[in-house]
């Protein structure tokens, strides 16, 4: 992804998944991520620096908000038991975001019925 985790970076990186589709159902400036129409990640583009919302184990959850205080905070406009809001501002690294995108992702495949989840595997 780069140096900094930039909007434009992740973008690319999540529409890679198999499944993955954008689109902005709250307005301009809210991208909404989705598979199989269940939302996994949304990206805060009207932000400076940036942000991006992502679902989240809940105990995971409130690990990394106690590791990263400045950096991941409870979803913001989002269930905060189970999604987080990472800023985007280069403090954390980018193997850590793209970890925490990952597990967004697989939480939300491995709640889709098998037919689904059967049919997103064949497609990556």
């Amino acid at each position: 992804m780069g140096k900094k985790q930039k909007p434009k970076a992740i973008r690319t990186y999540i529409l890679a998944k198999p499944g993955a589709s954008g689109s902005y159902p709250f307005g301009e400036g809210a991208l909404v991520f989705k598979v199989a129409n269940k939302m996994f990640a949304l990206i805060g583009e009207d932000e400076s620096p940036g942000t991006i919302n992502l679902k989240c184990d809940p105990d995971e959850a409130l690990a990394l908000r106690s590791a990263h205080p400045k950096s991941i905070t409870p979803g913001y406009h989002m269930d905060k038991k189970h999604w987080n809001t990472i800023v985007l501002d280069d403090s954390l690294p980018d193997l850590l975001v793209t970890e925490m995108v990952d597990q967004s992702y697989a939480l939300v495949v491995q709640g889709l019925p098998k037919a689904v989840r059967e049919k997103l595997q064949k497609s990556s």
